[in-house]
Protein backbone atom coordinates (compact mmCIF):
# COMPACT_ATOMS: atom_id res chain seq x y z
CA UNK A 1 0.00 0.00 0.00
CA UNK A 2 1.29 3.48 -0.80
CA UNK A 3 1.62 6.44 1.56
CA UNK A 4 -0.98 8.38 -0.43
CA UNK A 5 -4.62 7.75 0.51
CA UNK A 6 -7.11 7.01 -2.28
CA UNK A 7 -8.61 9.98 -4.13
CA UNK A 8 -12.08 8.84 -3.07
CA UNK A 9 -12.99 6.83 0.02
CA UNK A 10 -16.19 5.90 1.85
CA UNK A 11 -16.86 4.41 5.28
CA UNK A 12 -20.02 2.66 3.99
CA UNK A 13 -19.30 -1.06 3.28
CA UNK A 14 -21.90 -1.13 0.49
CA UNK A 15 -20.12 1.67 -1.42
CA UNK A 16 -17.78 0.84 -4.34
CA UNK A 17 -15.30 3.31 -2.75
CA UNK A 18 -15.05 1.38 0.54
CA UNK A 19 -11.48 0.21 1.33
CA UNK A 20 -11.07 -1.61 4.65
CA UNK A 21 -7.25 -1.64 4.52
CA UNK A 22 -7.09 2.14 4.09
CA UNK A 23 -9.63 2.75 6.86
CA UNK A 24 -7.70 0.54 9.28
CA UNK A 25 -4.65 2.80 8.87
CA UNK A 26 -6.76 5.81 9.76
CA UNK A 27 -7.46 8.70 7.42
CA UNK A 28 -7.00 12.31 8.46
CA UNK A 29 -9.11 14.88 6.60
CA UNK A 30 -8.56 18.62 6.43
CA UNK A 31 -11.50 20.47 4.85
CA UNK A 32 -11.16 24.19 4.14
CA UNK A 33 -8.18 24.34 6.50
CA UNK A 34 -9.87 22.63 9.49
CA UNK A 35 -9.43 19.00 10.54
CA UNK A 36 -12.66 16.99 10.46
CA UNK A 37 -13.41 13.72 12.27
CA UNK A 38 -17.01 13.31 11.06
CA UNK A 39 -16.40 12.62 7.36
CA UNK A 40 -18.39 9.70 5.90
CA UNK A 41 -17.00 9.99 2.35
CA UNK A 42 -14.64 12.29 0.47
CA UNK A 43 -13.48 12.97 -3.09
CA UNK A 44 -10.25 15.00 -3.29
CA UNK A 45 -10.19 15.74 -7.06
CA UNK A 46 -13.84 16.85 -7.10
CA UNK A 47 -13.37 18.82 -3.86
CA UNK A 48 -16.19 17.58 -1.61
CA UNK A 49 -16.91 15.63 1.57
CA UNK A 50 -20.04 14.02 2.99
CA UNK A 51 -20.82 14.40 6.68
CA UNK A 52 -23.59 12.86 8.78
CA UNK A 53 -26.58 15.12 9.38
CA UNK A 54 -26.91 14.71 13.15
CA UNK A 55 -28.53 11.46 14.25
CA UNK A 56 -31.04 11.37 11.38
CA UNK A 57 -31.22 8.14 9.38
CA UNK A 58 -32.98 7.10 6.18
CA UNK A 59 -35.54 4.29 5.99
CA UNK A 60 -32.72 1.72 5.70
CA UNK A 61 -31.02 2.91 8.90
CA UNK A 62 -28.09 4.61 7.15
CA UNK A 63 -27.20 8.14 8.30
CA UNK A 64 -28.43 11.05 6.22
CA UNK A 65 -25.48 12.98 4.83
CA UNK A 66 -24.78 16.49 3.67
CA UNK A 67 -22.37 17.16 0.78
CA UNK A 68 -20.01 20.09 1.38
CA UNK A 69 -17.76 21.55 -1.34
CA UNK A 70 -14.29 22.96 -0.78
CA UNK A 71 -10.58 22.12 -0.63
CA UNK A 72 -9.97 18.58 0.70
CA UNK A 73 -6.65 17.22 2.00
CA UNK A 74 -6.24 13.59 3.13
CA UNK A 75 -3.41 11.66 4.78
CA UNK A 76 -2.81 8.37 6.56
CA UNK A 77 -2.58 8.65 10.35
CA UNK A 78 -0.53 5.45 10.75
CA UNK A 79 2.20 3.96 8.51
CA UNK A 80 1.56 0.80 6.52
CA UNK A 81 2.23 -2.44 8.41
CA UNK A 82 4.94 -3.60 5.96
CA UNK A 83 6.58 -0.13 5.98
CA UNK A 84 6.85 -0.25 9.78
CA UNK A 85 8.56 -3.65 9.54
CA UNK A 86 11.13 -2.35 7.03
CA UNK A 87 12.38 0.29 9.50
CA UNK A 88 13.27 -2.41 12.05
CA UNK A 89 15.49 -4.39 9.62
CA UNK A 90 19.21 -3.71 9.96
CA UNK A 91 21.31 -3.64 6.79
Amino acid sequence: MTDTPPDRLSTDPSSPYFDQAALERGIGIRFKGAERRDVEEYDRPAGWIRVALGKKVDRHGRPLTLKLSGEVEAWFERPAADAAGEDDVEG
